[in-house]
C-alpha cells in the first residue's frame, strides 16, 4: 500500500516544468508523455510492454519488456504488428511502420486531480489479421468524466500471432499470449499512471470482442480484470478459434508452394524460417467459412504456460472460469460487411450453398452436409434463389453464423454455469443518410456500430468525416453514459441513472435492451433464429482441437 501511494504521488507532481511533457516511473524505467494538442490529457506512445522474439524465434510466446535509465519519451511512432498491405484502407494510415517486434502500448491519462483512476484496455480488432492498438481513438470519450485511463496497445497477428503446429517453437496464441503480457504489464505499472489495478475493464471490437470473451476464459489472465465488455464478437464464433490448427498451417504451407506438409518438423521449419512478408501475404478476409483461417487455437499441454488447453464451449459448460459482469451485444445487422461481397458470392451460393456453412459444423457424410445446408439456405432465403429480392436474408445469415449466434449460445451456457451479471443489448440506431441495403430501402446498424459511437470519427470508412448530426450526436452520449456506467459499476444503468431499467440476462436470452433513439427493454434476443441454430449445432458442432503431439524427431507417424 505504501508504494502504492508513493507511485501515486508521484505520478502527479512529476510534471516537467514545462506542462508540456509528464514524466512517470515505470518498472522499466522513466517515460515521458506529452500533452495531446486535442484533448485534456497526456499521451504516452510506444511503451515497450513485452518483447516480441524475432527470426526464428517469432512464434514464441513474448519475452519480458526491455528496460532502461534515461527517461523514454513515449511519442508516437505508428508501429504497427506485420500485416498485409491494407494501405489502401481509409483508416489505415500510409505512415504506420511494420515492426516485427511491435509489442508496444499506448496509455492515455486525463488532467485530473482525482486518485486511483478505473482504468479501460482496449483491444483492437481485424479479424486476427489486421490492425494496430490506437486504430479506434476514443480520447473524447474519455473527456466527459476525466476519471479513467485508456490503455490500447499492439499484438501479433495472422500467422505471426496464430499459427499453432503444437511443437516447443510453435506451441500457438502468440497473439493472446502478447494480450496477456499486456494485462500484466498494466498490473504492474498502471498505478505509476494514476490508475488503479484493481479496477480493470477489459473491451474490444470484432476480433477484439472475441479475444476479451476468450481471454476471460484463460487461468493465465484470471485476476487481471474486473469487468469485460465485449464488442460484436464471441469465443464461440467459428472465426474466434481454429478447429484443426495443424490442418490449417498445412493448408497454408501449399498454398505458399511448400509441399513436404505431413512431415511437421520440416513444416515446422518453413514457417520459422519464411519472411514475414510472405506469411502476410494474404489477408484471408474473402473465405466463404467464416474464418480467416489463422485466429487463437486449443494448445497441446506443454507444460509451458499455454494460454487455452480445453476449447471454449467445454470451459463454458464446466464453468470452470471466473464469472464476471459483462456488457454483451452486437448491431443487428452485422452481416453488412459480408455485402461488399454478394456481388461475387451470389452465383456462388445458388450453385452450392454448403461451401458457405461455417467451419464448426460437421457431418458424417457429403449428402448430410447438403441435406442442411439446404435446410438453412431456405430458412434465409425460401423457395428463392438468393437474389436482390432477399439481399437481407444474405445480411441475417452472415449476422448469425459470425457474430450474433455464436455469442446468444454463449449468454446461455455463461447464466447456466451461474454468471448472473451479463447485460444483453442490440444496438439498431441509423440515420436518416445512412446508406440502405442495396436493393433495398432498408437502414441497418452494421458490424460493431456500437463501437463507433465511443470513437472520435463518425465511421471507419470515411474517417475524415468528422460531421455528426445531432440525433447521432445524442446517440453517441447515451453510448458512451451506459459503457461509462458499466466502467465504474460493473451496470450499465445504476440505480439513480436517468436511463431505463436494464436487468441482467437468464438463461433465455431475455431481456435485452435495444440501443436506438429510444432505448427499450425487450425480451428474447432473436429467438426464432437462435432457436434454429440451437438445433443445428446440437447436432453438428465440430470442436475445437488441440495439435497432436508431435513424433519424435527423426520418425514420422502417417
Amino acid at each position: 500500500m505504501k508504494w502504492r501511494t508513493c507511485a501515486i504521488l508521484f505520478c502527479t507532481t512529476a510534471v516537467l516544468a514545462d506542462d508540456e511533457w509528464r514524466e512517470v516511473k515505470t518498472a522499466q524505467g522513466p517515460v515521458r508523455g506529452r500533452k495531446h494538442p486535442k484533448a485534456d490529457l497526456y499521451a504516452f506512445y510506444n511503451i515497450p510492454y513485452a518483447t516480441a522474439p524475432v527470426g526464428v524465434d517469432k512464434f514464441k510466446a513474448p519475452l519480458p519488456p526491455p528496460v532502461w535509465l534515461e527517461p523514454l519519451d513515449a511519442i508516437d511512432k505508428e508501429v504497427i504488428c506485420p500485416q498485409p498491405d491494407f494501405q489502401y484502407i481509409d483508416f489505415m494510415p500510409k505512415t504506420t511502420v511494420q515492426l516485427e517486434n511491435c509489442l508496444i502500448a499506448n496509455v492515455f491519462v486525463p488532467i485530473t486531480d482525482k486518485k486511483n483512476l478505473s482504468v479501460l484496455v482496449y483491444v483492437h480488432g481485424g479479424a486476427f489479421i489486421l490492425g494496430y492498438g490506437n486504430m479506434m481513438k476514443k480520447t473524447q470519450y474519455m473527456m466527459k468524466t476525466k476519471d479513467f485511463i485508456l490503455v490500447n496497445f499492439n499484438y501479433r497477428l495472422g500467422v505471426h500471432g496464430f499459427l499453432c503446429l503444437g511443437t516447443n517453437d510453435i506451441p500457438g496464441n502468440a497473439g493472446m499470449k502478447d494480450q496477456v503480457a499486456l494485462l500484466r504489464w498494466v498490473k504492474k505499472n498502471i498505478a505509476s499512471f494514476g490508475g488503479n489495478p484493481d479496477d480493470v475493464t477489459l473491451a474490444g471490437g470484432s476480433a477484439g470482442s472475441a479475444s476479451v470473451d476468450l481471454v476471460m476464459l484463460s487461468k493465465s489472465a484470471e485476476g487481471l480484470f474486473q469487468r469485460v465488455v465485449p464488442e460484436s464478437g464471441g469465443n464461440l464464433a467459428a472465426f474466434a478459434i481454429q478447429r484443426d490448427p495443424v490442418e490449417i498451417a498445412k493448408k497454408y504451407a501449399k498454398e505458399l508452394n511448400f509441399t513436404n506438409v505431413d512431415d511437421i518438423y520440416a513444416l515446422e521449419e518453413f514457417y520459422k524460417t519464411a519472411p514475414l512478408k510472405l506469411l502476410t501475404s494474404d489477408s484471408f478476409f474473402d473465405r466463404t467459412d467464416s474464418t480467416f483461417m489463422f485466429s487463437p487455437c486449443v494448445e497441446r499441454d506443454t507444460g509451458d504456460e499455454a494460454f487455452l488447453t480445453e476449447s471454449p464451449l467445454s470451459i463454458l459448460k464446466k464453468g470452470n472460469y471466473k464469472k464476471l459482469p459483462m456488457l454483451y451485444g452486437f448491431a443487428n445487422m452485422e452481416g453488412l460487411m459480408r455485402v461488399m461481397f454478394y456481388d461475387f458470392w451470389k452465383p456462388k451460393m445458388n450453385e452450392k450453398f454448403s461451401d458457405f456453412l461455417p467451419a464448426d459444423l460437421k457431418f458424417e457424410s457429403d449428402e448430410e452436409r447438403e441435406v442442411v445446408a439446404d435446410k438453412i439456405k431456405k430458412y434465409y432465403f425460401g423457395d428463392k434463389p438468393i437474389g436482390d429480392d432477399n439481399i437481407l436474408g444474405y445480411v441475417d445469415f452472415f449476422s448469425d453464423v459470425i457474430f450474433t449466434y455464436p455469442m446468444l449460445r454463449a449468454t446461455k451456457l455463461q447464466v447456466e454455469a451461474g454468471n448472473n451479471q451479463i447485460y444483453l443489448y442490440e444496438y439498431s440506431f441509423v440515420e436518416d443518410e445512412d446508406p440502405v441495403v442495396p436493393h433495398t430501402n432498408v437502414r441497418g446498424a452494421t458490424h460493431c456500430a456500437q463501437s463507433m459511437a465511443l470513437v472520435d470519427i463518425k465511421n471507419m470508412t470515411h474517417p475524415d468525416d468528422i460531421y455528426v448530426t445531432p440525433k447521432y450526436r445524442k446517440m453517441k452520449n447515451v453510448v458512451r453514459e451506459i459503457w461509462h456506467n458499466f466502467l465504474k459499476t460493473g451496470k450499465p444503468v445504476p440505480e439513480g441513472s436517468s436511463l431505463p431499467a436494464w436487468p441482467a440476462a437468464s438463461a433465455n436470452r431475455s431481456p435485452h435492451m435495444v440501443l436506438d433513439e429510444k432505448m427499450e427493454l425487450r425480451g428474447v434476443l432473436l429467438e426464432e433464429r437462435t432457436r434454429f441454430w440451437d438445433d443445428i449445432y446440437q447436432k453438428y458442432y465440430r470442436d475445437a482441437v488441440p495439435p497432436p503431439k508431435p513424433p519424435p524427431k527423426g520418425r514420422i507417424e502417417l
